[in-house]
Formats: C-alpha cells, sequence, structure tokens
C-alpha cells in the first residue's frame, strides 16, 4: 500500500493508548511473577529491560523505517499483533530457563542464562515500541499529541493491573494483558480504515486463543531453590490454600507424614515441640507457621525457650504491639505470658483474613479473643497516628516472612528498619517499655550490627546520652536478640536475663556491665565478634570501627533506607578468593543482581546507540542534517533525568503510602498520566511558540517544581501520617502532578523539531539512556542518598535545555524553529 492509500489518515490515538497501557501492564506484571518465580532482586531488571525493547525499537526504525512506513498501517498493526503473542511466549520460554541468581558471580553459564532471560523478555516490549515510534513518525507535525496519548494510556495501564490482580491470578492476568492487546490492534485497524480481512481475522485468531487457553497452562514454575518449592519436596507436603493479590502470593501446606517444626531460636536445651502446625509461605518464601490450638501447656515450651521471649522474662508485659503477623507464634507468646492487651499491624490484608477467618478453627479463634486487636497498614504510619504507648514494641524475624512484602524492590527498602523510624517506635514506648528485634544469626555478623547502629543513632536523636545502657543482646545458635529499653536497665533485670540465659543455654553478647569471660561459651565461634561489634558499636569509637569493618554497618536512615546492604568494593577480592569455600554466601544476593543488570544495560545501550549513531552520521555528511552529539546530550539526559526522578520519588512514596504497591502504582501512574498531560499542552504551545522558546520557559519551571516537589515530599510524610490512604494517594499524586507535567513536555518538543531521519536514533537514545538510569538510580540512591539523585536529575534536566537551546537542533521551518 502506498503512502496516503487508506481513508483514515488521522493518528491511531484510542489504538496507542491501548497499547502503552497493555506494555505498562505487562512490565508491572512482571515484576510480580518474578517476585513469585525468582526474588524481589528483578524488579529494577524488568523496569531497564522493558526499556531497553524501547532503545532496540529506535535503532530498528532508525535502519528500516523508510520501508515499514510506506506500508505504516500494515506495520503498524503487525507489532502489535505481535506484541500480544510474544507477551506470553517470551514469559512462559524465560521462566522455563534454569536460572539460579545465587550462582552468577562463580557459575559463567547463569550469566548467560540472564542474559538470555534479559534479552527474551525485551522481545514484547521492542514490538511495542515499534508501533508507537512508527506513529511517532508517521504523524511527526502532531508528535507531542500522539506522545501524549502514549503516555496517557500508560499510566492508565498501571491502575487497571493492580485492579487487575485483586481479582484474577498473575498468571492468568498473563493472558488477559495478551487479550487487552489484541483489542488494541482491533481499535487500530478501525481507527486507520484498514479494511485487511487478514489482519481481522489473525488478531480475532489471537483473542480466540487467549481466552481458550485451558486452566494450569500459564503454571508459575517457582524457583526450586525458594522454600515453598523446596518444602514440597518432602513426603505427604501439600498444598491446602493459595491466596493471591498484588500484595502477594500467599501459599499454606500441611505437612501430615514429617510435621513442621518451625521454632526460631529455640533453645538446644528445650524439651518439648510445637503443636500441630501448618507452614505459611509469602511469595513462595519466608516460611512463617500456623500453629494448631492445644490445651497442653507443655507444647508452647517452644515459646517460652526461645529468644524472642526474653522481654516477658525481665518483667510483666501488659500491653504489646506487634510489628506484622510473622504467623501467629507472636501472639500466642503474648497470651500464653497472659499479656492483657495484644495489638498487632499487620500490612497485608490478606494474612489477617486468612489468620482470621479461613484458620479461626485450626487456632483456636486465637485472632478473634477479646484481648487481641489487629490493625491493617504499615507499623510505622500506625505509630505516627496513634497516641497509645506499649510496655513491649516486638518486631518479626528479619530476614523471614515479615520481611518478603510484595517484592519490588532490588536492595529491599525497609522504612521500619532506619534510625527515624526506631526512634518513633521509642517514643512510643511507655517508661521502661522494650524494642524487641530478632534477627537471624550470620558470621561474621552483618545485619545485628548494623541494627545496632541505627539503634544508637536513634537513642542519640532521642537525646539518650547513655545508649550502652539502655542495650541487651542475645545470641542463640540461629538467632540473636536486640533488647532496648527507655531507661537504664535496672539489676533485677539483669539478673533475670542471666537466668534465662542460663536455663537455654543461649550467649550474651552484651549487656550493661558484660565482662569478656561471660561470652562466647556455649555456641563458641571462632572469635567473640558479637560482643566485639557491640562494645565496639556503643563505644566512643564507633564511627572508625564501622568505617574499618569489611561490611556496611553505618545507620540506615530515611534517605538511605537500604538495611540490608552490607556490600563494600574493598571485601570483593577476599569474598572471591573464598568462592570455593562457602565465600560466596557472604555476598547478599541483590547487589551483584544489580550490578550485573548494570553492566547488561550498558553493554546493550552502547551497542544500539553507536550503531545507528554511524549510519546517521554518514546520512549527515550526505544531506547536510544538523549536528548530532547536541542531540545526543539533551535526549540521552532527558532518559537519565526522568528515570532518576521517577525511581526516587517511587522511594520517598513507599514511606508515605507505607507499601511498595501502591507507591510503585501511584507514582508510575501521576508521573505518566500528568507527563501526558505535559505532552498535550505542548503540542498546543508549539503552535504560537518556537521550541527554544518553550524549552527556555519550561526548563527553569521544572527546576523550580522539582526542588518544591522534594521539599514538600519530606516534610509530608509526618504531615500525613494518620490520614487515610485514599488521601494519602490524592495528595502524593498532586504532588507530581505540576514536575510531571513539566517532565513531559522537552521530550516530545525536541522530537517534534527533529529533522525525522534522525527522530527514531533520538528515541534509541532516550531509551538507552532510560535503560541504564533505571539501575543507575538505585545504586546512586544506595551510596550518595534520594536527595542527591533527584538533584542530578534536576541538571540533567538543566543540561538537556542548555543543549537544545544552545544548538542548531532544529528544523528551519514556521512554527517549529
Amino acid at each position: 500500500m502506498t503512502e496516503g492509500a487508506w481513508p483514515r489518515p488521522r493518528p491511531p490515538l484510542f489504538a496507542i493508548a491501548l497499547l502503552s497501557a497493555a506494555m505498562l501492564s505487562y512490565e508491572l506484571l512482571l515484576m510480580r511473577l518474578f517476585s513469585i518465580i525468582q526474588w524481589h532482586h528483578f524488579a529494577y531488571m524488568i523496569i531497564s529491560l522493558a526499556l531497553l525493547g524501547y532503545g532496540v525499537s529506535g535503532t530498528f526504525i532508525t535502519l528500516f523505517g523508510a520501508a515499514l512506513q510506506r506500508r505504516f498501517p500494515e506495520a503498524f498493526i503487525a507489532n502489535i499483533g505481535l506484541f500480544a503473542v510474544t507477551s506470553w511466549w517470551a514469559f512462559m520460554l524465560a521462566q522455563a530457563l534454569p536460572f539460579n541468581p545465587e550462582e552468577l558471580l562463580w557459575h559463567w553459564g547463569q550469566l548467560g542464562v540472564a542474559v538470555a532471560i534479559y534479552l527474551l523478555l525485551a522481545v514484547p516490549f521492542f514490538f511495542a515500541a515499534n508501533g508507537i515510534v512508527l506513529a511517532l513518525a508517521r504523524y511527526q507535525a502532531e508528535l507531542p499529541r500522539v506522545y501524549g496519548w502514549d503516555l496517557l494510556g500508560a499510566g492508565l495501564g498501571g491502575l487497571a493491573v493492580v485492579a487487575l490482580l485483586f481479582v484474577v491470578p498473575p498468571s492468568r492476568a498473563l493472558e488477559l494483558i495478551g487479550l487487552a492487546a489484541v483489542l488494541a490492534g482491533m481499535v487500530g485497524l478501525w481507527e486507520l480504515g484498514l479494511r485487511s480481512v487478514a489482519a481481522w481475522l489473525l488478531l480475532a485468531l489471537a483473542g480466540l486463543i487467549f481466552m481458550a487457553l485451558p486452566p494450569g497452562v500459564s503454571r508459575l514454575t517457582i524457583s526450586p531453590y525458594k522454600s515453598l518449592s523446596q518444602t514440597l519436596q518432602t513426603k505427604g507436603t501439600v498444598v491446602e490454600l493459595q491466596r493471591s493479590s498484588p500484595l502477594g502470593l500467599l501459599t499454606v501446606v500441611a505437612s501430615p507424614e514429617i510435621p513442621f517444626r518451625h521454632a526460631p531460636g529455640f533453645s538446644l536445651m528445650g524439651q518439648g515441640e510445637p503443636p500441630e502446625q501448618l507452614g505459611l509461605f509469602l511469595d513462595g518464601d519466608a516460611m512463617a507457621a500456623i500453629n494448631g490450638a492445644t490445651g497442653e501447656s507443655e507444647r508452647l515450651e517452644f515459646l517460652t525457650r526461645s529468644t524472642a521471649a526474653l522481654p516477658y522474662r525481665l518483667r510483666p508485659i501488659e500491653k504489646v504491639l506487634l510489628v506484622g503477623l510473622d504467623g501467629d507464634a507472636d501472639v500466642l507468646r503474648a497470651r500464653h505470658f497472659d499479656t492483657a492487651d495484644i495489638q498487632a499491624v499487620e500490612l497485608n490484608p490478606q494474612v489477617v483474613a486468612l489468620l482470621k477467618d479461613d484458620y479461626a478453627r485450626y487456632t483456636g479463634g486465637l485472632l478473634r479473643g477479646p484481648d487481641v486487636t489487629v490493625h491493617v497498614g504499615d507499623a510505622r504510619g500506625f505509630m505516627a497516628a496513634t497516641d497509645q504507648q506499649f510496655d513491649l514494641i516486638q518486631y518479626p524475624t528479619r530476614g523471614g516472612f515479615g520481611s518478603a512484602v510484595a517484592g519490588l524492590y532490588t536492595l529491599n527498602e525497609d522504612f521500619l528498619f532506619t534510625a527515624e523510624a526506631i526512634g518513633l517506635a521509642f517514643e512510643r514506648l511507655r517508661p521502661g517499655g522494650y524494642l524487641a528485634f530478632n534477627l537471624w544469626a550470620k558470621v561474621p555478623p552483618r545485619d545485628t550490627l548494623k541494627l545496632l547502629a541505627t539503634v544508637r543513632a536513634a537513642l542519640e536523636e532521642q537525646g539518650v546520652r547513655s545508649p550502652q545502657r539502655s542495650v541487651i543482646l542475645l545470641r542463640s545458635w540461629q538467632t540473636t536478640a536486640l533488647l532496648v529499653k527507655r531507661g537504664a536497665f535496672a539489676s533485677a533485670e539483669l539478673d533475670a536475663l542471666r537466668a534465662f540465659n542460663r536455663e537455654n543455654g543461649f550467649d550474651l553478647a552484651y549487656y550493661p556491665g558484660i565482662t569478656s569471660a561471660e561470652v562466647n561459651r556455649r555456641s563458641v565461634l571462632a572469635e567473640p565478634s558479637y560482643y566485639l561489634g557491640a562494645t565496639a558499636l556503643l563505644g566512643p569509637r564507633a564511627v572508625e570501627f564501622s568505617k574499618a569493618y569489611k561490611f556496611m554497618i553505618e545507620p540506615a536512615t530515611d534517605q538511605r533506607p537500604y538495611f540490608f546492604n552490607f556490600f563494600k568494593w574493598r571485601t570483593l577480592p577476599e569474598i572471591w578468593r573464598a568462592r570455593d569455600r562457602g565465600g560466596m554466601a557472604l555476598l547478599e544476593a541483590g547487589y551483584p543482581v544489580v550490578i550485573g543488570t548494570l553492566a547488561q544495560a550498558v553493554l546493550a545501550s552502547l551497542l544500539l546507540i553507536l550503531l545507528p549513531l554511524r549510519v546517521v552520521r554518514r546520512a549527515a555528511r550526505r544531506t547536510d542534517a544538523p549536528r548530532l552529539w547536541p542531540t545526543f546530550v539533551a535526549v540521552g539526559s532527558l532518559g537519565f533525568g526522568f528515570m532518576f526522578v521517577e525511581i526516587i520519588f517511587i522511594q520517598r512514596l513507599t514511606l508515605l503510602l507505607s507499601h511498595p504497591l501502591y507507591a510503585v502504582t501511584t507514582a508510575l501512574t501521576s508521573f505518566l498520566v500528568f507527563a501526558g498531560a505535559g505532552s498535550l499542552l505542548a503540542h498546543r504551545l508549539l503552535k504560537r511558540h518556537a521550541a527554544r522558546r518553550l524549552l527556555a520557559v519550561v526548563v527553569p519551571l521544572l527546576l523550580i517544581a522539582g526542588l518544591l516537589a522534594l521539599l514538600a515530599a519530606e516534610g509530608l510524610v509526618t504531615a500525613a501520617a494518620g490520614w487515610g490512604m485514599l488521601m494519602k494517594v490524592t495528595i502524593a499524586a498532586l504532588l507530581i502532578a505540576p514536575l510531571a507535567c513539566l517532565m513531559g513536555m522537552p521530550f516530545p518538543t525536541m522530537l517534534s523539531a527533529l529533522d525525522a531521519a534522525a527522530l527514531p536514533w533520538a528515541w534509541a537514545v532516550n531509551g538507552c539512556a532510560s535503560v541504564v538510569g533505571a539501575v543507575l538510580a538505585t545504586l546512586l540512591a544506595v551510596h550518595v542518598g534520594a536527595v542527591a539523585v533527584v538533584l542530578l536529575a534536576l541538571a540533567l534536566y538543566w543540561l538537556a535545555g542548555f543543549a537544545f537551546t544552545g544548538h542548531p537542533l532544529l528544523r528551519s521551518r514556521a512554527g517549529v524553529a
């Protein structure tokens, strides 16, 4: 078909919006799917591979766009159809590959598998982006308008997939997204007036296939290295119940032949055994237990002879706040010690419903008792909003069930374990009350020492002059217990501590007045590392000790909320030399996965930019087109800047909205919808103003809006603590709106002003910068903090504006240049 031969030459705006909605829904769904079948470390890999597909599409259209534009309607619809088909197949093939991220740094074959997954999942995004960039190039005179519909559709797609996951399981959502893409293709056929019987039949056939897929064909294959997979290898284990929502996949497992014995921190001197238990898994990992009701007190000995029972053995506890429901053991323990008022704050309503309703009979109605109150929400937000005070605030075992929330963050941002959050919890204690933390013991110690450093920072911020008098550290063969008192520990409490330690065969690691002769006596380590670390971190040379330590144990803060980041580059050679002797276990999985993802992104981006640059530069010499390096700087800076701002605001909104799911959805939807509105506004303004003049006004306003939004976000967390979720989401969207609207204007303005041959290449440059920026934003936030990353992003926007307005990038035609 020759150019202009179809009867409806207007842009297929509805098809573009539906395609973008399906694409972003697919991107967010992949995050959820990979949290289930692998681990949360792959969230930003999903973002970067989506943008890699966009970058590849720019390269492809740069090389072959002229031929495709001659048959634009067919090419546009074909790419939508290919996205619909490959969105399902790419994931099914990717999950079938034998991938174990723990082997990445010492088994080179796994690196090849990771690259294969990375490229395989980029294919659907490549086809979706092909359709969009073809439309942008075809309708360049209306480019900001087309781009605006693209962004608006993507933003609404983010909302749609979250709503969908409340109704159907993730595997079914994968099929429905393919069906939505088929619908986009049909709408495109109608908008373009393309009367192709074959196209209509092929799309209808694809839609029928998605609707007719039999149940179970899209079944998820959970990694064999996850706890659920390993548990199901035990003879007789069966899945009793599964519940899915955007918050996670809950699985209840029964093991009637070989009973569960889940009792973290249980003393080796204990004689009893737990009651009948069911295993509870979140996203296939992080096991907790549901304990069966029993009237036999000896069956509850596992609750009284664990490190988590320490605060109850020091003095009576009348009112306790449990931070999360790690199964039902903490509630059962508090009731066993006759606590009159037991309150728990659980973020996931599925967990509450499961324990309170589905398994109420099994637990003997544990959560329905008059002494138990369960609040659904974020513990930090609850503590900020309430004026109650407690004798004990108890946290679940970190690294266990309570830490596996949603799985959307590469390095597991944790706003419950920052100095600010611990200081807030400290304020909610009655005089003499306790904060109780339980962690899995590691050698050399990392988690416990970082928590101790964070606790000291929190206490000093609260005005505690001698924090060393308010801390106790106890160690079992499996866990550590850190107890923090509002006030100094009394001699009677220390006597009770020593008695509890003797009865259970634990190891004292620190208490006020401890001596070196009392430590490392039962579960003997090569050196008393917990004692040495605690005394150093609570002493006058804490900063020097932290800097010299082999792992990152500096306090976690709201600006750098990466509690589980212990990586130091100078320790890597030592870990590498010990890789054949188990040394790789010392390297936390999140950081190397992100580094590997960044390396892949940089390599792919360089290849994708340099190849079309060579082609376009040759064309530029022949046609005397504008210089390309200013374009490279301008659109590349916009790609980095947009991703930096978006990723960091997701992090800041996690603190405000209390859950990464709400933060990702609110941030992505708000940025895309309001950026789309900004693009549509730019379309109107470009009819009356030159592109240079428009950006000369927009960029300074953007810098001001970015600084104001950053300052407002910092203050909003405290001000909105007691507000409802709907109000918080509304305020967050309004906070983002002015900044996102301005951020949506520069890129389409620049694209509309470029020579047509350079447009897809500029799209590729922007996409590749976004690929790297999505991963780099997280790494920069880990090392320099969130505020610094946003300031760098604003500087990049200034650089983009300078490169654009200061160089001959524009075509000389009325109304644009």
